[in-house]
Formats: C-alpha cells, structure tokens, sequence
C-alpha cells in the first residue's frame, strides 16, 4: 500500500510509464497532515503528491507535484483531484481542481500544470474551464452549497477527435423541478483539440440516475470493453438509491461508447464503501482498482491500498 507517516493520502490517480521500465506506474495523489487530528479538515489542507512503483504496491515517493498556490492565485485554498495525460508531442499535462479564498471553498475550477518528466511541473495561469450556468449548477443554486465542478478525468477521444475532459458536476435544478437535490448529479463535459483550450459542453449524463454526485470518474478499458467508474458514498445517493440498502463506494456502467452519452441509471456496485475515490489501471496481472481505505478511525484510514483485481464481468462486489 501507499502509507505516509506524517500524512493522510486519500484521492488517486494512476499514469502508465511504459518507457520507465524501473516503474512503471505512477501516481498522483492528495494528502495532507494527520497532525490535523481531524480527517475533515484535509481537505482545507490538500497538497498533490507523487509516487512510482514497479509492481502497484511498493511505492518510492517522488518530489511533491503542487501546493496551495500564492494569495490571489486560483487555488490558493486548495488543490484537488485530477488527471495526468500526455501530448502527442511528449509534454504531461495535469489536470486538477483548484478552490480559492476569493471565491470560498465551495467555488471549483479546473486548472493546469504542465511538465516534461513528470517530476517538475509548472502551474499555468488562469482558469482551463468552470461550470457553465447553461447547463451546470452554481453555488447557492441548490440545497446542496458547492459550485460543483472538480475531478477532471481526461482521456483522448478514441476516434482521433480531440479530448474529452469529464468533470463531476450538478444539473440546474430549474431542469428537472421534479427531482430532489440528491438526484441532480451528472457528468460535466469539456472538449478541447489540443488540450490547452476547452470548450464546455453539455453533461454526459442525465440527472435523475440516483446520485448526489458522480466523484472521480473515469472512462477506461477493462477486458475490452469501455466502461465508466466512478465514486458515490450511500449518504450522497438519491433516496430510491438508498432504499436499496446498498453499501457501495464505487459504481461501474459497463459497456458505453467512451464518447458518452453515458446512461448512469444503469450504474452497478464495483466496491462496498470501505474503498473510495480509486482508479482502474491495467497493472501486470490486468486491470485492477487503486483506492484509499476510507475507513476513517481504523489504522489503515487514508492510505492507498493495495490493488484490487477487476473480474472480467466487471464486478468485484456484491450485496
């Protein structure tokens, strides 16, 4: 597993290397200091970490990737969750969510860093995208307080056309006056041909498919067929979700066209709710979930376990 002594390590995401034949794999990480005391307050402290590994469980820490930014900057609150992707032309793009004091914690943006070895990276300026009040939530739009707009996941288009940045995001409320605020969650959308301008796009997904939120998601290949993962506690789904009585982290839609739309109502468990916020890689023995134990109070509270095998069906767990 990924332990830190001094710190807590919660939400990841994995880059293959294969010309870093030494390891590997990467991973990108949040942490902050458990001499916090109370894992809630992380978040407020939230550092991107880095760390290489030959076999997905033994893991050499490399220098940190990105702190809180100087006053006045779009992440001098926090910097959050993301993805790495590289150019065509070899340069690393990373992708992650930044808050500011400006605008409060509850406001998210996607911001960028870029690098040409992974190791040292430097922040660009300015905002890559934000909510677009077309389709997409703001703060103070509903019940639930946050600007929504944070885990940018991206991926090339499969096609050649572009890339596709999918964000966790909330529709407008005003869209389906019907549903409750724990039912508005969807999958935002941003386009680029470059990956240095975006365009916002409409969501991926409809709301209505049971979520408060649809965390951390991912598009990836697993035994050859593409599906979606992505992270949604049991307090943060719909109440015909929770009626259920599922015990679930992680969600999976197997089966999509990678390009979406994504049809979420049929999103089954893939882990129970001691794992969350993991990612699929294709590790050496095929494709397996990195998550962090979120059993908080345990002793293995905020480390990155070790992998977790995904079956060929897709799903590793069951009620």
């Amino acid at each position: 597993m990924l332990r830190l002594d001094d710190d807590w390590v919660w939400d990841s995401w994995p880059v293959h290397v294969p010309e870093d034949t030494a390891t590997p794999w990467h991973l990108f990480y949040l942490h902050a200091p458990r001499s916090l005391m109370d894992p809630e307050l992380r978040h407020d402290h939230a550092s991107i970490g880095h760390a290489a590994s030959a076999d997905l469980r033994s893991w050499t820490v490399l220098p940190e990737v990105a702190r809180v930014g100087s006053p006045g900057s779009s992440d001098d609150h926090a910097t959050w969750t993301g993805s790495v992707v590289r150019a065509p032309g070899g340069r690393w793009h990373l992708y992650y969510t930044g808050t500011s004091r400006s605008t409060g914690p509850y406001v998210q943006r996607v911001l960028r860093a870029v690098s040409d070895d992974l190791l040292a990276w430097t922040k660009q300026a300015g905002t890559v995208v934000a909510a677009d009040p077309r389709w997409y939530a703001l703060a103070g739009d509903t019940e639930w307080p946050d600007e929504h707009w944070r885990d940018p996941w991206v991926f090339a288009d499969p096609g050649g056309e572009g890339w596709h940045m999918l964000v966790t995001a909330r529709a407008r409320p005003e869209q389906r006056p019907d549903l409750d605020a724990d039912d508005l969650g969807v999958l935002g959308h941003a386009w680029s041909a470059d990956l240095v301008e975006w365009q916002v796009r409409a969501p991926l997904s409809r709301p209505g498919a049971g979520f408060g939120q649809l965390e951390v998601p991912q598009v990836v290949r697993i035994h050859g067929r593409w599906c979606l993962v992505f992270s949604c506690l049991p307090r943060e789904l719909a109440g015909w979700r929770r009626s259920s009585g599922v015990s679930c982290g992680h969600w999976i839609v197997p089966g999509i066209d990678p390009a979406g739309p994504y049809d979420v109502s049929g999103a089954v468990p893939l882990t129970d709710g001691t794992q969350y916020a993991g990612r699929v890689v294709d590790g050496p023995d095929g494709p397996v979930l990195l998550a962090f134990d979120n059993t908080w109070g345990s002793d293995g509270a905020g480390t990155v376990v070790d992998p977790v095998p995904v079956p060929v069906d897709g799903l590793a767990y069951r009620r």
